[in-house]
């Protein structure tokens, strides 16, 4: 939980969040050592001075430090990624809380243990019985048994007379030939990262919920926060299934906007005294899910047993999407750590966020 007490930034428009003005003041209030920031600031200008991306550190509620590379401004808004996967989780996170108090639409009850294709009837019949087991929990997880990267289904790649959420249901193979049909695995006894997998939380939650889950992420998460520089791409539509909110990537914004993301589930889900995501939600999304990676929480990646980030305090997590793009979170250390951009899409993390961490002064 954050130590910057009841402090929440107001939204960009009504001035954002609080700066430190001075190297003093960085080390006064936010306790961090400025020169060591900057000595991580030079890295990654030499290490990646030909990508543009955007970085920024807040701590205790105030943000302490913040790099652009010379083509970006600061509303300049990245696609992130699978970074997208938790802003999924974070919808189902409310929309379960709703359905645990009997506030979900129509009555519904809806929980981690609900069989997935019993709220996607596009998917019957099934093209595997095995089907039927997958919960939600499991598709959160990535523990569902479908076809992912270790099998070669890597992202959504669909042909032009392919439809996305066609091929996430086992219709259609994707344009290399890959195909999601037959399960790899029983529901629960593998983990198998799947981006298939997360499409079936875009279709199961419009069942649910009655609307798609940008709307609905609006509604009750990203308008409370004061995020207003935030677009979520679409997927299927034109003669395929959909058009619906894409699950597994497609969010495009700002560094100083994802912050608040984090910035929320470091406060343990709380804005302005206001409860916006169950605070069970936060706990459980933000540690190891299960044995077979440890490393995942539901829709987090997450450093509970130190085998994600080992120089890092255990209770790390992060938002984490490809070619670099991070929303990482150490409540222990009430810090934020943003970094977004075009790439590099392989690149030592450590050398990011382990020197953010070593200018912790207290």
């Amino acid at each position: 939980m954050s130590d910057g007490g009841d402090y929440v930034p107001p939204p960009e428009s009504q001035g954002g969040w609080r700066h430190l003005g001075g190297s003093g003041a960085v080390r006064e209030r936010a306790g961090l050592d400025p020169d060591r920031l900057a000595l991580m600031h030079e890295r990654q200008v030499l290490t990646h001075g030909g990508e543009s991306w955007s970085i920024l550190v807040i701590r205790r509620g105030w943000l302490a430090a913040e790099w652009h590379t010379f083509n970006i401004l600061v509303p300049s808004r990245f696609d992130i990624w699978s970074c997208t996967k938790s802003l999924t989780g974070t919808a189902w996170g409310v929309l379960i809380g709703d359905s645990r108090e009997g506030r979900a639409p129509g009555g519904r009850r809806v929980d981690l243990d609900t069989p997935a294709y019993g709220l996607i009837p596009a998917g019957h019949p099934l093209t595997d019985p095995r089907k039927a087991r997958i919960t939600l929990g499991h598709l959160l997880t990535m523990t569902s048994g479908l076809p992912g990267e270790e099998t070669g289904v890597i992202g959504m790649p669909t042909a032009a007379d392919v439809g996305p959420f066609e091929h996430a249901l086992g219709r259609a193979p994707n344009r290399f030939g890959r195909s999601v049909a037959t399960l790899a695995a029983e529901p629960g006894t593998r983990w198998d990262y799947c981006d298939p997998g997360i499409a079936h939380l875009a279709l199961a939650f419009r069942e649910a919920a009655g609307r798609d889950l940008h709307p609905f992420l609006e509604e009750r998460v990203l308008r409370p926060i004061g995020v207003e520089g935030l677009s979520w791409d679409v997927q299927g539509g034109s003669g395929f299934m959909g058009p619906h909110t894409n699950a597994h990537t497609g969010v495009h914004v700002s560094a100083r906007e994802l912050a608040r993301l984090g910035y929320l589930y470091l406060r343990g889900g709380s804005w302005a005294g206001e409860r916006i995501v169950p605070a069970w939600w936060v706990e459980l999304a933000t540690r190891s899910s299960q044995v077979l990676n440890p490393r995942y929480g539901y829709a987090c990646w997450v450093n509970t047993d130190g085998s994600m980030w080992p120089a890092l305090p255990r209770d790390a997590f992060a938002f984490v999407g490809f070619r670099s793009n991070r929303c990482y979170v150490v409540p222990s250390l009430d810090l934020v750590v943003v970094r977004i951009g075009s790439g590099p899409t392989a690149w030592d993390e450590q050398e990011l966020i382990g020197r953010v961490v070593d200018a912790v002064r207290d």
